[in-house]
């Protein structure tokens, strides 16, 4: 985002950034994404919007808690704050390989996964309850890895989105553009969109 101009205040616990030390336009805050209040007093200082990168971590037990916590937290801060645009990276759990059938489905799932993909399909069923924001949830393809930067994505909603060989992957770079993309176009508001080559 920094790279496109805007200005961004980055929270973490800590109150540390190491991607972006000393970049101009970047400041790091310290706060806690599961706390209503905290999400409220520092979203209330005339943001235009709010882009969540709560989790992954490989095999956390407190997925739910933070995940899911960070969801009703930002839900009711934002809402206290009157800051209504919202965009989240979410997971690619949820997502339709076949009418009914979900990623989370199969049992070639990643265990070590589970637990997170288990808070994003409910932190996602969170914020479609909400009528109070203009969110968008942002699920990646089923592999997201390290790899080039292209820039060039396909976008689909509900259903994964897959290449001609039934292969559904996206770099980190790619999926961070598509993350970017949205957050300044604004294309799919109160809905959740895949992004995958």
């Amino acid at each position: 985002m920094l790279s496109r101009g805007h200005t961004v205040t980055g929270v973490t616990r800590s109150g540390k950034a190491e991607a972006a030390p000393g970049r101009t336009g970047f400041t790091a805050v310290a706060g806690d994404a599961t706390d209503a209040a905290t999400v409220a007093r520092l979203s209330a200082q005339g943001y235009d919007l709010i882009a969540s990168a709560v989790g992954p971590r490989v095999g956390a037990e407190d997925d739910r808690k933070i995940i899911v916590g960070a969801a009703k937290a930002l839900i009711e801060g934002l809402t206290r704050s009157g800051v209504r645009r919202l965009v989240v990276l979410g997971g690619a759990g949820s997502l339709e390989t076949a009418p009914g059938v979900r990623v989370i489905d199969s049992p070639h799932f990643p265990e070590m996964w589970k637990n997170n993909a288990l808070a994003q399909i409910e932190a996602l069923g969170l914020y479609r309850e909400t009528q109070d924001l203009d969110w968008t949830f942002i699920s990646p393809a089923k592999l997201i890895e390290a790899g080039e930067r292209t820039g060039s994505y396909r976008k689909g909603g509900e259903q994964l989105v897959v290449d001609g060989e039934g292969n559904s992957r996206i770099s980190y770079a790619d999926y961070a553009v598509a993350f970017a993309d949205e957050v300044e176009q604004g294309n799919a508001v109160k809905s959740r969109i895949n992004v995958a080559y």
